[in-house]
């Protein structure tokens, strides 16, 4: 059974289409990346799945409950940590947990209780004192985690909760999006640029791009429907785009790209005929200094299914 369940969820922002009839299912436990470039409607999507914005049409709901008809239901199973730091500058981080947890309708010990949790999974606890101001903005953004998790929610949503932090803070980040999945079976809506993130953590993915669904599905699946299975590397002496470009004409090349001075080609393994590659740069005279064979990362396939690197 779907914990979460997005129907047909269309939004326009005047004449501007943003969301394009999206739909997907996450099951209880999953860790699920929505991932796509900037303009991709990722916020927005994100947005109305929490109840902040209205869709033109369609439908979301969280536990069974419609975020429309049932939104203090829906509400009060999530935890949302979004894209902007959502703390309160001039007050300290203690403050600000106690400030947010009345929100909740946490008080008296509990309120305490769930304080020091979130403090000492975030890493903050011998920082509670301090202002927010003074922070850096790593550790803003673990505050940011530790405000939206003070209820304990069965679904945790996280917009780009790594954006501008330092590789400590990222890195509590994970670990903390690990144990909660493991240990509690909290469901995660993990929106993120870096590609690596989500294919390091999530169980399930599905990829937007200009408010439209592009694949969704396991890692492995997306490579299937990208026909994609391996990459070959490519270190030539005297490379040229133009020797790129007959690359690309080769049966069961998917896509071909240069970056730092390398070659990489994306292929489809059942097609593709190793001995074309070499024939071409004997015919085009060119010389192998490197060369060698692997599994094609997540963004590569996203190159090839949009288009578009992630961060574009």
């Amino acid at each position: 059974m779907s914990y979460v369940s997005v129907k047909n969820i269309t939004k326009r922002f005047d004449d501007k289409l943003v969301l394009d009839n999206v739909s997907f299912d996450i099951k209880e436990g999953d860790i699920f990346g929505l991932i796509g470039p900037n303009g991709a409607g990722k916020s927005t999507l994100i947005n109305i799945i929490t109840g902040l914005i209205k869709a033109n049409s369609g439908e979301a709901s969280i536990g069974g409950y419609s975020i429309l008809k049932e939104p203090l239901k829906a509400k009060g199973m999530l935890g949302l940590v979004p894209q902007e730091l959502a703390l309160m500058e001039t007050m300290s981080v203690y403050d600000n947990l106690e400030y947010f947890g009345a929100f909740y309708g946490l008080g008296g010990k509990l309120l305490k209780e769930r304080i020091n949790e979130s403090l000492e999974i975030t890493g903050l606890s011998d920082r509670k004192k301090e202002k927010v101001k003074k922070f850096s903005g790593g550790m803003k953004r673990r505050l940011n985690l530790a405000v939206a998790i003070m209820h304990k929610p069965k679904l945790l949503i996280m917009d780009e909760p790594t954006v501008g932090v330092d590789p400590q803070s990222r890195n509590c980040i994970f670990e903390y999006v690990r144990n909660i999945n493991k240990e509690n079976n909290t469901t995660v809506i993990y929106t993120s640029h870096y590609m690596e993130e989500v294919e390091s953590l999530c169980s399930h993915i599905f990829i937007l791009d200009s408010g439209k669904e592009i694949a969704s599905g396991s890692k492995s699946e997306i490579k299937s429907m990208a026909n994609i299975h391996g990459k070959i590397k490519i270190t030539l002496e005297n490379g040229n785009d133009e020797f790129v470009l007959k690359i690309k004409n080769i049966k069961g090349v998917k896509e071909c790209f240069t970056q730092n001075s390398e070659i990489s080609v994306l292929t489809d393994e059942s097609i593709f005929n190793l001995d074309d590659l070499m024939l071409l740069a004997i015919n085009e005279k060119k010389k192998i200094k490197n060369f060698n064979m692997e599994e094609a990362s997540l963004e590569e396939v996203f190159l090839s299914l949009t288009g578009k690197k992630l961060r574009d």
